[in-house]
């Protein structure tokens, strides 16, 4: 056997480096390596390749139906009862008019239908006293028709004053402003404390229901159109997201200024609609693309040797290679006949980069992450 009291205390401390390296990388190597983080992939959905090629508009999303909201009478407005964007059901209350004024022409009314009934009593009396007399040859038969008169022209006094006060206590109720319809205010156009003209405008009410685009379409293409004629229609916060729609209404003349005819293009299913005011954009296609989608070329890959394109599940986040129908390259990027739609979603750039089950985190071309 060696002494190995004889060691230096050099060879301990080597040997007990040595020792310490083992257990370490054993340690190391008990672990498995943390997975990577799911890549971000650039997704959007295919486009129609109709509505690509067409004729593009942009417009604002109205109301079919709108009312320019106005009292029936003068006066001053004493409240406000609403703001822009509030929604309001029919026979809601506006605004108010102060009713003193209004109340004191009732009052008015009032008297002068009391005193013409006065009036009235009276000259029946006479009438009644004066034809007594005739019979008795105290008074002559011009006397009495005198009476006569008099007793209708009272009569259609009485008549004159109780029109006058139905319309002053009609007025009276016109104090205070309602809607109509349930809809939505889209403008306040008078304060508290205004005066204001019967029939001014004080709010502009939109209608609950139908909405609409109204787009501008120039003197040299407005004979392109019908009424009734099939357009697609985006708005610009969902950018992407195609809703069916058709011609309504072309303006009977052109505006003065511009040389345009205002347009409207109602949306097949109003539920589905945008929000009023948001801005769209109408499409106008000629039907030789019908049935094709768009995509850009950079979303173009293969799979054994034929084009695919990756679509993203909507739920695991997980790519599939899938393969396409192509049906022309063209300047905006590759039309497809078939292996996807307009409601998929798919990869856009780096298409190189994904593998078969791939999980990815969606984003746009702003690289702002995307809620699939």
């Amino acid at each position: 056997m060696l002494d190995t009291s004889t060691r230096s205390p050099l060879h301990v401390a080597t040997a007990t480096t040595l020792l310490l390296a083992v257990f370490a990388l054993a340690g190391c190597g008990s672990h498995a390596a943390a997975p990577a983080p799911p890549r971000s992939a650039i997704v959007a959905h295919p486009q129609a390749a109709d509505a690509i090629s067409a004729e593009v508009y942009s417009g604002e999303v109205r109301a079919r139906y709108e009312s320019q909201l106005g009292f029936r009478v003068n006066g001053k407005i004493r409240t406000r009862k609403v703001d822009v964007g509030n929604h309001v059901e029919a026979g809601q209350v506006i605004a108010e008019l102060d009713p003193a004024d209004l109340q004191l022409q009732a009052g008015s009314a009032s008297a002068n239908l009391a005193a013409a009934k006065a009036n009235r009593d009276l000259a029946q009396a006479d009438y009644d006293r004066y034809h007594k007399l005739l019979d008795k040859h105290y008074v002559s038969q011009t006397q009495v028709d005198a009476q006569a008169n008099a007793l209708k022209a009272a009569q259609a006094q009485v008549l004159q004053a109780q029109a006058a006060l139905a319309v002053a206590s009609n007025q009276t109720g016109y104090t205070s402003l309602r809607a109509d319809h349930a809809g939505v205010i889209t403008a306040l156009n008078a304060e508290a404390g205004q005066v204001v003209a019967a029939g001014q405008g004080v709010a502009t009410l939109a209608w609950d229901g139908a909405t609409e685009v109204e787009i501008a379409v120039p003197e040299n293409r407005i004979g392109a159109y019908k009424v009734g004629a099939p357009f697609a229609i985006e708005s610009w916060a969902e950018a992407g997201k195609q809703l069916a729609g058709h011609l309504r209404e072309i303006g009977a003349e052109a505006d003065r200024v511009t040389r345009t005819y205002r347009v409207r293009v109602s949306f097949d299913d109003a539920a589905a609609a945008p929000r009023l005011g948001q801005t769209a954009r109408v499409y106008f296609a000629d039907g030789a693309n019908a049935g094709q989608i768009l995509i850009p070329l950079s979303a173009l890959h293969e799979l054994g040797g034929k084009p695919a394109v990756w679509i993203v599940d909507a739920k695991t986040h997980q790519v599939k290679l899938a393969p396409v129908t192509v049906a022309a390259y063209r300047e905006q990027g590759v039309t497809l006949s078939g292996g996807t739609g307009t409601q998929d979603w798919i990869v856009t750039a780096g298409v190189h980069k994904l593998h078969e089950g791939d999980t990815i985190t969606p984003v746009d071309a702003l690289n702002r992450p995307i809620m699939l």
